[in-house]
């Protein structure tokens, strides 16, 4: 790749620099080569080669203003704010229509959580600057700082506007569109913006992720797909045209578009799990249990991998094999409700009752306060003849659900079977009120209450 005239001669001053170093010898450059190599070490991180070159480059030049705000920027980079204050001041004296200046003490105010005062800097930097975008960009910032999206937004439009090749803040103005909850905007805003710089694969790649959250998967697909063709080593537009695929149901083209970024990067366990994912719904479980097994080894505390597994295992019924992959993710999260719910389930499926009773207990534990994980607890310790840890869970389950009948149904059937008959008319008769068909629950989870004639009776009294 050729080098334009410009990089050769920076990438010289930096040979020249660095060999003026080792030989101790002192050669000249003049100041705009000095404030290039001190900004160069600044970026890179090297704070003491750019002080070396700023101290020769105010011993060459110690009247240059550049050199002396690139000496203001260090400053500030290292917290000196008041001797960057009083630098500042001493320059305004001799330039107060530098630009840089108030940049600077813009900056500085931003160290100190001053960001309207920076604004107001800013704005004057906006009557002496040939650089719109960038002083834009900096107010755009400040605004984000005192998180006034709106006002953020319209900032780094305006750089846009100046600067249409902006990346930063063409991501700062999709963030601001987000986060104010205007993706229906963000996409008008983005399809203008592409009229005007239609070979912006960022824009395109914005563009798709934005139709993706408001679910149009096809216009998705469309803008990941010219963000690929503009370049077609774009792994995210290919991850997430494959996720827009998923939800269409076009499991091959997903596959095909996760595989494209395995060949652009080291495989992910993330992509593995989506291959697999795909595979198994495309009906090829042999080919889906060979991803999610890479997906394990490629990351083996990768919870989710052992999950897919535990689930693949599940819906071939094979609960053995389930029970210990799901062991494998609670391992590795073992304050997961969900995963404690599938532990739950699947010893439920063996028939290990006090087993599946510490899952739904440890489910709930961890914030699982679905119905049915409270009724599925319920039920198994009516089944180990647990009447009165069942009634207490249930109570609890009803702060969650006060007009839940089949709770009703339930605390009026222990109540019976622990003989207290006035609980257990009181909760049957909400349970009637709330749903009087569903009194079947009691014929079938209580099949010894049913059969006392009282209860039938009872039941029989509040048919409408």
């Amino acid at each position: 790749m050729q080098l334009s005239n410009e990089e050769e001669d920076y990438n010289l001053s930096l040979s020249k620099f660095e060999s003026m170093l080792k030989t101790n010898k002192v050669l000249f450059f003049d100041s705009e080569e000095f404030e290039e190599i001190i900004l160069h070490y600044l970026d890179i991180g090297k704070a003491n080669l750019a002080k070396k070159a700023l101290k020769l480059a105010l011993d060459q030049h110690p009247k240059s203003t550049g050199l002396k705000l690139v000496q203001v920027e260090m400053l500030v980079y290292e917290d000196k704010l008041e001797i960057a204050e009083k630098l500042l001041n001493e320059l305004y004296a001799i330039e107060p229509n530098n630009e840089e200046i108030y940049i600077q003490k813009a900056n500085i105010c931003s160290k100190r959580d001053q960001h309207e005062k920076a604004v107001e800097l800013l704005k004057i930097a906006l009557q002496y600057t040939d650089d719109y975008a960038d002083v834009y960009n900096l107010i755009g910032m400040e605004y984000l700082f005192m998180d006034n999206l709106e006002l953020a937004k319209e900032s780094f439009i305006k750089c846009l506007e100046e600067d249409f090749e902006d990346q930063s803040a063409l991501y700062n103005v999709v963030y601001c569109f987000e986060f104010l909850d205007q993706n229906k905007e963000a996409i008008v805003y983005l399809n203008d913006y592409i009229n005007k710089n239609p070979y912006s694969e960022i824009a395109w790649h914005q563009l798709g992720r934005l139709h993706y959250g408001v679910k149009e998967y096809e216009e998705a697909i469309r803008a990941f797909d010219y963000a690929t063709l503009i370049d077609d080593e774009f792994l995210g537009a290919f991850m997430e045209k494959a996720k827009a695929y998923e939800r269409l149901k076009k499991y091959n083209e997903a596959i095909e578009s996760y595989n494209r970024t395995i060949e652009l990067d080291d495989a992910t366990s993330y992509a593995l799990l989506r291959i697999g994912k795909c595979y198994e719904k495309l009906g090829n479980a042999v080919k889906a249990l060979q991803y999610y097994n890479q997906t394990v080894h490629e990351d083996p505390l990768l919870d989710k991998g052992w999950i897919a597994i535990t689930d693949f295992h599940v819906r071939q019924k094979n609960f053995q094999k389930a029970l210990f992959f799901v062991n494998k993710a609670l391992a590795i999260d073992n304050q997961n409700r969900l995963y404690w719910k599938r532990y739950a389930t699947i010893n439920k499926q063996m028939n290990f009752f006090e087993e599946a009773e510490f899952g739904y207990r440890k489910a709930v534990e961890f914030g699982d306060y679905a119905l049915d994980t409270w009724l599925y607890w319920v039920d198994i310790l009516q089944f180990l003849g647990e009447f009165e840890s069942a009634i207490q869970t249930l109570l609890q389950a009803s702060e969650y659900f006060p007009e839940e009948n089949e709770i009703e149904y339930r605390l009026a059937g222990l109540y019976f079977m622990i003989q207290d008959n006035t609980k257990a008319k009181f909760h049957l008769s909400n349970g009637l009120r709330l749903n009087f068909d569903n009194y079947i629950l009691i014929e079938d989870l209580f099949p010894v209450v049913w059969t006392k004639k009282t209860v039938r009776n009872y039941i029989e009294k509040h048919r409408k």
